[in-house]
């Protein structure tokens, strides 16, 4: 069965807990990177260590782009949950940081802006968003729901898609991505990132927890709203920019050449991350080319304002307008 030990991380050391910053919604550890070596010049970027984001980091993980985006980008890898919290401290510059976030730390950090061009979506089933109910249950009858601790964000959606379309606001539990120990304790569970795609293939494979509804949240989110599911986006502090030499014009550049490197090397990330997830190459290439959108087009835009929309309503996240950088 599935467990937290199939989890991925690529982080090679474990950053020292600091503080807890409180974003509107819930409560997020930031990090004190104060004893990792870095230079000022360089954009800090937090990033994700999952499979959906690995085309956008392409060519800062692979030359011959890699030593020369060195030269003006220091990459850290982190959880989605951390990005935040480390983009609002300034303990970082520019970070993947899911939509939820933005809005949530717009009290803390208002001059935060979005950077056109790039974006982790899907248009209709993303796997590795999971909510998985136990038998008997459904969206409007569940009490309790036990949230992987990687992205409370995801909780954010949840919560909106729950309070909007079904009138039930369940507790939700933060608890390690365990779905067996997660069900144990509640009614549903919530899996994001890799271990979501894991724990779906295995169901699918191996049949297990058959007896238990499976959801996919970018399928209800589109189900309800007639819209893409926007995950994250490539946040920036403007000022660091100018700190670091980096124009509007070449930020977006690099991030879009980096997008498009990866797509058009999937092939590449499948082969490395192979080893990394016991996934099959036939779901790994079909989760890269079909389940994850990469430009942060109209249609994502128009989903990311409407969330917003929804989810200041339901009370879930403070009023918030997108903005772009």
């Amino acid at each position: 069965m599935y467990s937290a030990n199939h989890r991925v991380l690529l982080s090679p050391a474990r950053p020292r807990k600091s503080r807890c910053t409180y974003d509107g919604i819930f409560h997020i550890e930031s990090t004190d990177l104060s004893t990792q070596s870095t230079n000022p010049n360089r954009l800090r970027i937090a990033a994700i260590s999952f499979l959906n984001p690995a085309p956008l980091l392409y060519n800062f993980e692979h030359e011959p782009a890699a030593s020369a985006l060195a030269a003006r980008y220091d990459v850290r890898y982190t959880l989605p949950s951390q990005c935040a919290a480390q983009l609002a401290s300034g303990e970082a510059d520019l970070g993947l940081i899911p939509i939820a976030s933005l809005a949530a730390m717009s009290q803390v950090a208002p001059q935060m802006a979005a950077v056109p061009g790039c974006v982790i979506a899907s248009l209709a089933s993303v796997r590795s968003i999971q909510l998985v109910l136990r038998p008997g249950l459904t969206p409007a009858t569940v009490r309790t729901v036990a949230a992987d601790a990687a992205s409370r964000s995801s909780v954010a959606y949840v919560q909106t898609l729950l309070r909007t379309f079904y009138g039930n606001d369940p507790t939700f539990h933060e608890q390690t991505a365990d779905l067996p120990a997660m069900l144990a304790h509640c009614d549903a569970a919530l899996l994001i990132g890799d271990p979501a795609l894991l724990a779906i293939e295995e169901h699918e494979q191996a049949s297990t927890f058959v007896d238990c509804t499976w959801i996919d949240v970018a399928e209800l989110w589109e189900q309800h709203t007639g819209l893409p599911w926007v995950a994250a986006v490539w946040a920036v502090r403007p000022d660091a920019l100018e700190r670091c030499g980096v124009s509007r014009e070449e930020l977006i550049d690099d991030l879009e050449r980096s997008r498009d490197a990866g797509l058009a090397n999937r092939e590449t990330i499948v082969a490395e991350w192979l080893p990394r997830l016991p996934l099959s190459e036939i779901t790994l290439r079909h989760y890269l080319a079909e389940n994850i959108h990469y430009t942060l087009d109209a249609p994502c835009l128009q989903a990311i304002e409407h969330f917003y929309t929804l989810a200041a309503a339901a009370g879930v996240l403070p009023e918030y307008k997108l903005q772009l950088l």
